[in-house]
């Protein structure tokens, strides 16, 4: 006997559930603080959660047994390639951006990446290679040579799962990222690809910290897309970030992950929904300045474009008011799509660490 397969005319998705879900049981760590003696208590216990949460607090430090690798010279800086231990076993590439103009010790500024970056090749102009002259083109995305061309010793790493760090399943192409498979690795065992990318961040300013060719003391931080996400998650959970620019990704969870839920799994973190919203941790990084890059037209933003995005800057601002530190926070839209643009963010750089 033959059965005729029926057609699916209806959909019983899960996603109606997950929001109300959220609504009943989201933000236990919300920004409410209205004194400083509360902001201090709230910082603690939202800095401890949050290192619970991805894992942060399982990794291991070892000696980075840094080594330069290579050297090469540019018209305007010299370029090295450094490798150091940031855990056993694991090894973070990044290069260093010196400016061959001014005098030592510079300034510095790290330049972690997102997606479609082939990992600090985009970051530092590697426009010899065609896919990354593309991806420079299209996001603005060099802006790791930007920062070096006005006076910054800029370091630009590759996160774990990018450029050299790629795992097997994505080497087919440099633009691929391996957020999936990392995550899939990490969570069973405790950890996430935000707790790594963390982790090794703080690595590399202990190590930044060592160099005589760095003024000591003030260090800043500035990424696009998943390098917003970097450092956002840096700079509120280690106060040596002095100065942080977060560009293509400042928005509300709900709308822009739980929704969008088809968004890279590196931005997904086990119960962090349960704690704060992304203004929450943003707000860690107060009284430090902060600017926020946001294009008009960026679909990551969600179905509500800036009001979804204006719904997180309202937590922020909250904190940076009660610590009297309104001037320490700036919010740059500007017209355009998901891509760096610098105008404000350099001379904001340049203003707090220069």
């Amino acid at each position: 006997m033959e059965t005729e397969a029926k057609s699916i005319n209806s959909y019983l998705s899960v996603e109606s559930y997950m929001l109300n879900r959220w609504n009943s049981v989201g933000r236990k760590l919300e920004f409410s603080a209205r004194t400083k003696k509360e902001w201090q208590k709230w910082r603690k216990e939202t800095t401890k959660k949050l290192k619970e949460l991805t894992g942060y607090d399982t990794m291991i430090k070892t000696n980075p047994e840094p080594e330069i690798t290579e050297i090469r010279i540019f018209p305007t800086y010299t370029r090295q390639h450094v490798r150091i231990f940031t855990e056993p076993q694991v090894i973070m590439p990044f290069y260093v951006l010196i400016p061959r103009n001014g005098t030592a010790p510079y300034p510095a500024v790290i330049t972690p990446h997102g997606h479609g970056s082939g990992g600090k090749l985009s970051p530092c102009g590697c426009t010899e290679i065609p896919q990354i002259a593309e991806s420079v083109k299209l996001y603005n995305y060099d802006y790791a040579v930007q920062l070096v061309n006005e006076g910054f010793i800029v370091f630009a790493p590759d996160a774990r799962g990018f450029g050299e760090r790629q795992e097997k399943y994505a080497r087919d192409n440099i633009l691929n990222a391996s957020c999936q498979w990392i995550n899939n690795m990490a969570i069973p065992l405790g950890q996430t690809v935000t707790g790594m990318w963390t982790w090794d961040l703080h690595r590399l300013i202990d190590y930044i910290f060592t160099r005589d060719d760095v003024r000591q003391g003030k260090i800043g931080c500035a990424g696009l897309s998943g390098g917003g996400l970097q450092t956002l998650w840096a700079s509120a959970l280690d106060e040596r970030i002095s100065c942080a620019v977060v560009s293509g990704y400042l928005y509300g969870y709900k709308e822009s992950l739980l929704i969008m839920h088809s968004n890279c799994s590196c931005n997904y973190v086990p119960h962090l929904y349960e704690y704060v919203d992304m203004g929450d941790i943003a707000a860690l990084i107060a009284p430090r300045p902060l600017l926020i890059e946001t294009g008009t037209r960026d679909p990551l933003n969600g179905a509500s474009g800036l009001k979804n995005v204006y719904s997180q800057t309202a937590i922020i601002e909250k904190a940076y008011r009660l610590l009297g530190a309104m001037r320490n926070f700036k919010h740059d839209v500007f017209e355009g799509e998901h891509r760096w643009n610098g105008a404000r963010a350099i001379p904001w750089l340049k203003k707090h660490l220069i």
